[in-house]
Order: C-alpha cells, then sequence, then structure tokens
C-alpha cells in the first residue's frame, strides 16, 4: 500500500472516532488490505499526532475546501493529483484520490471534524495541516475567494491563532508588507524586534515541530521554514541589516 500502508499501520487514533470516524471508517477498512492498524484514544491537543490521523484529517479537509465553491471539476482533482504525486509518489497520488472522491461525495460536518481535530491534535501539526491546504488550494496558480474563506473558517475552527493565519495566509498571496506578517510584526518594528521575531518564527515552524509525523510531511514543513527564512532575508536586505 506504500505510503498510505505506512500512515495506517502507524496507527489511527481519534480520526475513526466522532465525526470523522463516520467519513472514514469504511474507506478505511475498503484499503486496509492486511496492514495493521493500531488505534487509540487521544483526549488532548497536547498528544502527539500519529500519520494516520494527520494524513485522514489532510483528505477530508481538502474535500472540504474542494467543495467550498459548490462544485468539483475534473480540473480540481487533477491538481490535488499533483501536488500528492509530488509529495508522496504516484503509487501513493492515486490512493488518496480514490479515498478524495469517496469523501468528496458526502456531506463534510466542517466544524464538528475541526472541532474533533483542535481538541486532539497537537498545534505544530494544525499549523502544518493549513499550510498544506493553502498549498493544495493554489496548486492551480489561483486564488479561488471560497477556497480561502473556508480555509479561514478551518483555521478559525482548529483554534490557530488568527497572527499564525495570517503568516502562513501571505506565504501563499502576498499583501501589502507580506515579509512582516510573515514573521507576525509591522515595519514600524525595530531592527531588534525583527530578529526576535525570526527567532521565536523560525522556532514555531521549525521542521523538527512535525518530525513525528514522518518524512513524508516533513517536506512541506520544509517549505514553510524556507519561507519564513526568505521573509526575514528580505527584511533584511532592505533595511541593511547585518
Amino acid at each position: 500500500m506504500g505510503v498510505f500502508g505506512k500512515w495506517l499501520g502507524g496507527g489511527l487514533g481519534f480520526a475513526m472516532g466522532g465525526p470523522m470516524g463516520g467519513l472514514l471508517g469504511f474507506l478505511v477498512g475498503s484499503m486496509i488490505d492486511g496492514t495493521t492498524v493500531h488505534t487509540s484514544k487521544y483526549t488532548s491537543g497536547n498528544a502527539r499526532t500519529s500519520q494516520g490521523d494527520f494524513g485522514m484529517s489532510l483528505l477530508v479537509l481538502v474535500a472540504a475546501v474542494m467543495k467550498a465553491d459548490g462544485k468539483v471539476v475534473k480540473s480540481e482533482l487533477d491538481y490535488v493529483k499533483q501536488f500528492f504525486v509530488r509529495q508522496f509518489g504516484q503509487e501513493s497520488a492515486k490512493q488518496a484520490l480514490l479515498m478524495l472522491k469517496d469523501i468528496l461525495k458526502q456531506k463534510i460536518p466542517v466544524r464538528d471534524v475541526c472541532l474533533q481535530i483542535k481538541g486532539n491534535m497537537d498545534y505544530s501539526s494544525r499549523l502544518q495541516l493549513l499550510h498544506i491546504l493553502f498549498n493544495v488550494s493554489l496548486a492551480d496558480s489561483m486564488i479561488h475567494s471560497s477556497e480561502i474563506e473556508i480555509i479561514e473558517k478551518i483555521s478559525t475552527y482548529l483554534g490557530v491563532a488568527s497572527g499564525d493565519f495570517l503568516s502562513i495566509k501571505n506565504m501563499f498571496i502576498p499583501e501589502t508588507d507580506s515579509s512582516y506578517k510573515i514573521l507576525e510584526i509591522n515595519p514600524a518594528s525595530s531592527n531588534e524586534e525583527v530578529k526576535k521575531a525570526y527567532r521565536t518564527m523560525a522556532m514555531k515552524y521549525h521542521p523538527d515541530k512535525v518530525s513525528h509525523l514522518g518524512e513524508d510531511f516533513r517536506k512541506s514543513a520544509d517549505d514553510k521554514f524556507a519561507m519564513v527564512n526568505a521573509a526575514y532575508e528580505k527584511i533584511k536586505k532592505e533595511r541593511n541589516m547585518n
């Protein structure tokens, strides 16, 4: 089963219960094919998130974003497939699309699903979900307002701080002073405040924060970390900072 077999075998805890379990139960069962799946109950958002829980959460939220404008077209599925191929390889992308197509046929209780994720997933992993959702939504190099709106709602339901949402959004949709917004400061900040903000954000978005999700998801964490570094370097150049 490739990557998906590793996700499932690595454990499914909270994803098999509540509203997510209702969406995923029979899908996971149909794809196991002898894979041993370890399940457990998560009761705290401070618990480390398993690859299985993260992967299934990602598929459900990707489906919610794709359904945001009331329709799903082949071109959108192609964009998502391209993302999964780049991220996980051809075979795993095929498996992901099969599950995604089934999830898209169902009504997704976005708020309830997000609250379930919020109650059981560590904060760094929730930030990583948002980063990937933006990545997928902009895979066609177009900005769809309905998709951005649903991602913002998802962010709120997930309990992500508004500053963190704005930071990640500006990595993909640059606004005025986007480099400062990525670092969660403003242009009036002193050089020392810029340096302090960079250290804080570099720590928050360091790939090691999601190393427990495995190498597959670390790739996009590396991208996020690189965007923080790029924002800092741009500010340093503008200010002639050392």
